[in-house]
């Protein structure tokens, strides 16, 4: 299992979290937390599902080799913790070993498995990784509910010199009507500003717990960065949330949905990676942000921990990372759980017939090296953006 955080989710996390500077130690001891509970569920998934299979386990790590210490052995598996904190691993059987198949059977290793066992093992250390996003999320939505639109639209910013500005429109109302018309989709207040160019519309908001009725005129202002609106009111706005209580069903169903619309939303983004990665090597940013490794997700973490609210920031990061890690590991990337994958699945419609070990070695060896060289790159990356005091999720 890899620890890097692709620009897709960090996008997740960029409107739910604003950056402050504090202890590194606390960020540090977060992020070791959150990557050990990462590693230790994605890892049992593979550990608990072979020996289900039947299959022989040798080695449990935490971390990459140079081992650092065996935590402790029993029934014939070594549990370690080893020197490069950037994943973990579930060693299994030799295939060559005949002692190994004598006792455990034709099944004693993964390789001597039929490829259904093989692809078995392989789903389920990313599956425990959406399961426990979809757990984490569900205590979430139990413990402060779940967000739910009012209909309403909350003014986060009013721009100067604008028809909201001279029209009286304050940060923090809470716009309830326009023109007589609900406000519930964004989109409606676009269309009354288009349609009434340089004719006063009643807005209807609340402030401080008191109902208010102003009148703006829309008309054409321009942006701070420079765009230029022909018709329109000069503000910036979102849909206003209350959170709704709910019990542990409606928890756990909101969970698993919200689940799989971040990875759905995840999926969709992957498509920008390329550009991200590139994006690396620009002076320009790249529009999707950057993919982050081990250095920027500890910053991350310290960004969250430490704003009101950490806790929950907390356990909303280390979901989204969880969701992260589910749909990378599941793609057909040498060394990772999707490349054995299509290695079995190949194997099962050549009727048995295994790609010869070299080779699928080969591939996973020069992929593996490719990871951890683009794992440098990113983290080199990583540490100059800390160096330059650039925030990890956003703001400044």
């Amino acid at each position: 299992m890899q620890a890097s955080l692709s620009a897709a989710a960090a996008t997740q996390l960029q409107q739910a979290a604003q950056p402050s500077s504090g202890n590194p130690l606390l960020a540090i001891g977060a992020f070791l937390l959150m990557l050990g509970i990462l590693v230790v569920v994605h890892e049992l998934g593979h550990f608990l599902t072979a020996i289900w299979m039947g299959i022989k386990v040798e080695e449990f790590g935490i971390g990459y080799p140079p081992r650092a210490l065996t935590l402790f052995e029993r029934n014939g598996v070594k549990y370690t913790l080893n020197w490069l904190p950037l994943g973990g691993f579930v060693r299994f059987a030799n295939s060559d070993d005949s002692a190994q198949d004598a006792l455990y059977g034709a099944g004693g290793s993964l390789a001597a498995a039929p490829p259904w066992r093989k692809i078995a093992v392989m789903v389920a250390g990313p599956l425990m990784n959406l399961i426990l996003a979809m757990l984490i999320f569900a205590v979430i939505f139990m413990a402060m509910g779940i967000p739910s639109p009012t209909g309403n639209q909350t003014i986060s910013e009013v721009f100067a010199d604008t028809p909201a500005a001279q029209g009286g429109l304050r940060p923090d109302d809470v716009l309830l009507s326009l023109d007589g018309r609900p406000v519930g989709s964004a989109a409606v207040i676009g269309e009354i500003a288009r349609a009434n160019p340089g004719q006063p519309v009643e807005a209807v908001v609340l402030r401080d717990g008191h109902e208010l009725t102003l009148t703006l005129t829309p008309g054409p202002w321009t942006a701070p960065d420079g765009t230029q609106y022909p018709s329109g009111f000069g503000f910036s706005y979102a849909p206003q949330i209350e959170q709704m209580q709910v019990g542990p069903l409606a928890a756990m169903g909101r969970g698993v949905t919200y689940s799989l619309e971040l990875t759905g939303r995840m999926l969709q983004a992957l498509a920008s990676l390329p550009g991200s990665i590139l994006g690396i090597f620009s002076p320009t940013p790249s529009p999707d942000g950057e993919p982050i490794g081990p250095v920027g997700i500890a910053r991350a973490t310290g960004e969250v921990i430490q704003q009101p609210g950490g806790f929950a920031a907390f356990w909303n990061l280390t979901a989204v990372l969880s969701l992260n890690l589910f749909l990378l590991n599941l793609l057909p990337i040498p060394a990772l759980d999707g490349s054995h994958i299509v290695f079995s699945l190949i194997e099962w419609l050549r009727g048995g017939k295994k790609v010869p070990p070299e080779k699928e070695a080969l591939v996973h060896a020069i992929g593996f090296a490719a990871l951890m060289g683009l794992m440098l790159l990113i983290t080199v990356n990583d540490v100059i953006n800390a160096f330059n005091g650039t925030p990890v999720l956003g703001g400044g």
